[in-house]
């Protein structure tokens, strides 16, 4: 496993991060334990979730799932750089969601509890709360890194600058502020190379890109619905279509790499700056052990080149759209 700073912090993280969205929902708990067994036996020490993770088994029931796997003991917690959530509304009465001082120290007593620890790693803001000051937000933020219960801060779906208000506001306080900006990232969607990766590079952010394979469409979609596995529906399908001669191209180059598409689609985001490591979500051991094969794939200048020509990104902005 190769390992990296988070951001510009000293914290040591490996490239891949294990993301728990399926544990509860699409993987029983007794599965889950056993990813995560092998997910610290494989070297990834960098563990994801959020407070309303659950789904149909209710909102907490991943972050209950992991809390039960440290309470194993065999230093599970220890070894882990355990990261979750807030902003999703957990209850229907006011103040069970967003960014309140209110509910950051609601949730997050919440999510201890859940996770069975005396504290987080990493405290990701999941969404953007406009209706909250960043004094109040980075207030009780300061209070939770005084008690003992955060080590860091970080943001998740903001825009670059939303980062730059972010760090701003931290700033005035001498705070460390955001760390880190788990955004939606792969060969296909790649907004964020606008505005959102500068801000991270300029403010010493990591990037932690989440659905790194659109939902499976970079993961030989194609080539599996051919030879019968599981075909794709609804929207996932919609996009298939709509982009069905450069998924072909994408996978047919993998091919020729000597390699599967999912493995290419992780090794090129990688390959990306201000990349911390990417979020792989999986539901069974045969997936994470796909992820994990990503770290051998190592793409040239040839390669990375190619790919940018079957989809195309941005170049930073304004240059992208001005001169």
């Amino acid at each position: 496993m190769e390992y990296t700073h988070l951001g510009r912090t000293g914290l040591n993280v490996s490239r891949l991060c294990l993301g728990t969205m399926n544990f509860g929902p699409f993987t029983d708990e007794t599965d889950s334990f056993a990813i995560m067994d092998s997910a610290h036996e494989q070297g990834i020490n960098f563990f994801d979730t959020a407070n309303a993770y659950g789904r149909d088994k209710g909102k907490g029931a991943t972050e209950q799932i992991i809390g039960n796997w440290f309470q194993q003991g065999g230093g599970r917690r220890e070894r882990t750089v355990l990261a979750t959530k807030l902003y999703a509304d957990m209850d229907d009465w006011p103040n069970y969601g967003k960014l309140s001082a209110l509910n950051i120290r609601r949730s997050l007593d919440d999510s201890l509890r859940r996770l069975q620890t005396d504290h987080i790693d990493l405290y990701q803001f999941h969404h953007v709360d406009r209706a909250t000051p960043w004094e109040e937000i980075w207030q009780a933020v300061d209070v939770a890194v005084a008690q003992g219960k955060i080590l860091y801060a970080g943001s998740s779906n903001f825009a670059g600058w939303h980062i730059a208000q972010a760090q701003a506001a931290a700033s005035e306080r001498h705070m460390v502020g955001l760390v880190s900006e788990q955004s939606i990232y792969n060969l296909i969607t790649r907004d964020i190379e606008l505005e959102v990766i500068p801000a991270a590079k300029h403010y010493g952010l990591g990037i932690l890109p989440w659905s790194p394979l659109q939902g499976g469409l970079l993961g030989g979609m194609l080539r599996k619905g051919r030879e019968g596995g599981r075909r794709a529906e609804g929207r996932v399908a919609d996009a298939l279509e709509a982009l069905r001669p450069q998924i072909q191209e994408f996978e047919d180059f993998a091919d020729g790499l000597g390699h599967a598409p999912g493995d290419v689609a992780l090794a090129w985001l990688l390959h990306q700056p201000a990349v911390t490591g990417p979020i792989v979500g999986p539901r069974t051991q045969e997936q994470l052990d796909a992820a994990v094969r990503a770290l051998d794939v190592t793409l040239d200048d040839d390669a990375l080149a190619r790919l940018d020509e079957i989809f195309p990104g941005y170049k930073t902005a304004p240059e992208h759209y001005a001169w």
